[in-house]
């Protein structure tokens, strides 16, 4: 703002030497097309400043639950929450730019959105705010210390029917404040500056260790990792912080303790707004789905990484920051991913009978389904998003719980600006391994799916179905 109103006070000063050179016609007409040049340049300088002025708003609402629930993850669990160390968040910004294109991002303290609570908040927003599909990204910190969402899986975990009713309620009053919350943020738009930058946390480790011809869930120091930390800044014309957003692709589960809490992005989300206060810190998960915070299971690790992760923000937001001009633009498709083909009610059956607790109950769930369907699914309708903010950031948001090879592909592959990739956005269902990952097998390669609702695995055509799909979006925003 202030560079728009000193290209105006320029632009007034041309006005009134060109009108000098007018009223003396032979003396300095020599200058005349030095500063008519001059003049046509400034008033086009002005008229882009104006064209790439920016609006943004912020706005977060506490979802802690009111009464003890059944938290989210670790099919273990026996009982509900015990309390709480810290509140659980939602938050949301909006951009718009000057043409009126609007993006809003969403970011919550729980293990994931459902597909159910995701389509009722994008219908909802479309009615109420007219915000189209492809504007709205609803993301999960997947803190395994958050309400329980997924009541369909009632049976896979056990849960007394009164958890149930519970964890219903819950979505439901979910529904109505992210609802409310995205015509809060969109209700604060105002002039704003926004740039992006990045840092680097060294916490995150794959999970994958190699064990002769498998893989198991342990700490692998030489596998792939993604420690780039992006950020964006969003400040008031005359450079007062307003928001911070940042990423890390590592699982959310240092914790699994019985209390809520955000787990080391909540802790890291706290330090910043102590920082800056006034100023509402946002956390995106990115394709952490074979990444672990090393070492975990105490809450001051929870807190040293969170401190880890707001110094990498501190750290990027003194570097030099890439001011973000121009348009935003907003894509979305739905892509069918493939499963392979399913196990048979024979193969089900003996499953039933030989398999340990969770895949018996995995086992009577697929069968259930055959018996009221007649059949299983061969897709899964996976959303992908990817937004161009300005001419120099591609934000791409990935459904499920991406593995790190997609962040690092996509990368590699999608070079003409900035990249930023998120997981656990929209839908989050099932890990989504690469080719690579599917092949090797472990539990992110498939043996995860035992603790959904869905058949598995998945068939090999997987990472190309969801790469090429970005580069569709990628094409379609980068059109104009």
């Amino acid at each position: 703002m202030k560079d728009m109103l000193q290209l105006q006070a320029i632009d007034v000063l041309l006005r009134k030497l060109l009108l000098r050179v007018l009223s003396k016609e032979t003396e300095m007409m020599k200058h005349l097309l030095f500063l008519a040049l001059i003049f046509v340049a400034f008033n086009s300088a002005v008229a882009h400043a104006q064209d790439d002025i920016w609006l943004a708003g912020l706005a977060l609402r506490v979802i802690t639950p009111i009464e003890p629930m059944w938290l989210g993850g670790y099919a273990a669990r026996k009982e509900p929450s015990q309390g709480k160390l810290h509140d659980l968040y939602a938050k949301a910004v909006a951009f718009e730019d000057n043409s009126g294109e609007r993006a809003v991002l969403v970011t919550t303290d729980l293990i994931g959105i459902s597909r159910e609570i995701r389509l009722a908040v994008e219908q909802a927003v479309a009615k109420e705010f007219q915000l189209p599909t492809a504007s709205l990204v609803i993301n999960a910190s997947h803190t395994h210390c958050g309400a329980e969402l997924r009541w369909r899986k009632s049976s896979m975990y056990q849960l007394p029917k009164g958890e149930i009713k519970k964890i219903k309620a819950y979505g439901d009053r979910l529904k109505r404040e992210l609802t409310d919350l995205v015509g809060e943020a969109l209700a604060d738009l105002k002039p704003a500056n926004v740039g992006y930058t990045h840092g680097r946390a060294g916490f995150a480790m794959n999970r994958r260790l190699p064990q002769g011809a498998q893989f198991v869930n342990r700490p692998y120091a030489d596998g792939p990792v993604d420690h780039d930390v992006p950020v964006l800044a969003i400040s008031t014309p005359d450079g007062n912080l307003r928001g911070l957003v940042f990423g890390y692709a590592c699982h959310n589960t240092t914790l699994g303790i019985q209390k809520f809490n955000g787990d080391y992005a909540g802790f890291a989300q706290q330090y910043l707004q102590q920082a800056h206060r006034g100023v509402i810190a946002m956390f995106v998960a990115g394709c952490g789905g074979d990444q672990n915070p090393q070492p975990r299971r105490t809450i001051e690790l929870a807190k040293q990484h969170g401190r880890a992760l707001a110094n990498a923000v501190e750290a990027a937001i003194i570097s030099p920051i890439q001011p973000l001009a121009g348009t935003i633009r907003t894509a979305q498709e739905i892509v069918p991913l493939k499963f392979s083909p399913p196990p048979t009610r024979t193969e089900l059956t003996l499953q039933v009978e030989n398999g340990n607790v969770y895949e018996k109950r995995h086992a009577r769930q697929l069968l259930e389904q055959l018996d009221s369907e007649g059949k299983l699914p061969s897709t899964y309708p996976y959303p992908i998003h990817v937004w161009r903010l300005g001419d120099q950031l591609l934000f791409t948001a990935l459904a499920g719980e991406p593995v790190v090879d997609y962040s690092l592909r996509l990368k590699r592959e999608l070079t003409t600006s900035h990249i930023w990739v998120a997981g656990y956005s929209n839908d989050v269902f099932a890990y989504i391994p690469t080719r690579r990952v599917l092949l090797e097998g472990g539990y992110e390669g498939g043996g995860a799916m035992t603790y959904t609702t869905l058949p598995g695995p998945w068939a090999p055509t997987i990472e190309k179905d969801v790469v090429d799909a970005v580069h569709r979006l990628v094409a379609q925003v980068c059109e104009n």
